[in-house]
């Protein structure tokens, strides 16, 4: 790389950095503010998502989302009082796709359905509730044992996407109102 490359490269990262230290004030000055810092009242959210006991889904895929929940709530750590309960039904489905001539499928789909309610424990008022739902690809192998790691994989990718969309969304709420 020659000198005049490398210090077009500073140039362009220097003015990279300007233009996000530009939006960030702008966006300050309109009442932006982080996800993840104080909420409406004042409260720490990560303390608000710790609050949040999430309560069991039946299944292996079901299982997948509950833990990377509680591990995205709670970082790892216990959990506080539970002031909140979260509930989800999930539904699966597989879809064939790429079917060759003889109408064997070369690959398929793993559609994963979720339905959530957040449910204040104090007075068991459903305070937010949505859907999400994932996707997940794979192809279709001619060994049985990669075939089911396949399917396993995609059902982990899907469920990593529901627990994502569900967090997010959870953390909005509370954000905003509680």
């Amino acid at each position: 790389m020659s000198l005049l490359e490398c210090r077009n490269m500073m140039l362009a990262k220097r003015a990279f950095a300007a233009i996000g230290l530009i939006s960030l004030l702008v966006l300050s000055g309109c009442g932006w503010k982080p996800l993840y810092g104080t909420t409406a009242s004042g409260a720490d959210l990560q303390d608000l998502m710790r609050s949040v006991e999430i309560a069991t889904i039946p299944g292996r895929v079901g299982q997948q989302i509950r833990n990377e929940l509680i591990y995205d709530t709670t970082g790892g750590g216990t959990g506080a009082v539970p002031e909140y309960r979260l509930d989800i039904a999930i539904r699966e489905s597989v879809l064939n796709t790429l079917v060759d001539n003889t109408g064997d499928a070369q690959s398929q789909t793993y559609q994963l359905y979720s339905q959530y309610k957040l449910i204040r424990l104090s007075d068991n008022e459903v305070v937010l509730n949505g859907n999400s739902n994932a996707r997940a690809a794979y192809d279709k192998l001619d060994s049985v044992f990669a075939d089911i790691r396949a399917r396993r994989d995609a059902e982990n990718r899907a469920a990593k996407t529901i627990a994502d969309a569900v967090r997010l969304r959870m953390a909005a709420f509370l954000s905003s109102s509680a």
